[in-house]
């Protein structure tokens, strides 16, 4: 059984909700991500995932490919 980590991002440059579309489909559709809840209200992403399969370094990537900062 592995055990699954949570981060949360802040996600800098989401104005509406086509873009926690957009960043939600892009950190799901990572391997190993389990769970994504974003905010457009607090600017966050809650992301649940296997750290054997992601990194958080992988998670920031997916967001910026998407157009959106993370930290």
């Amino acid at each position: 059984m592995t055990l699954m980590d949570t981060i949360v991002l802040e996600v800098e440059g989401m104005s509406c909700q086509g873009c926690v579309r957009s960043v939600t489909a892009a950190l799901t559709a990572l391997p190993g991500v389990e769970t994504v809840t974003v905010s457009l209200a607090e600017g966050r992403a809650s992301v649940t995932f296997d750290p054997t399969r992601a990194s958080s370094d992988d998670l920031r990537q997916a967001i910026a490919e998407a157009g959106f900062d993370s930290r």
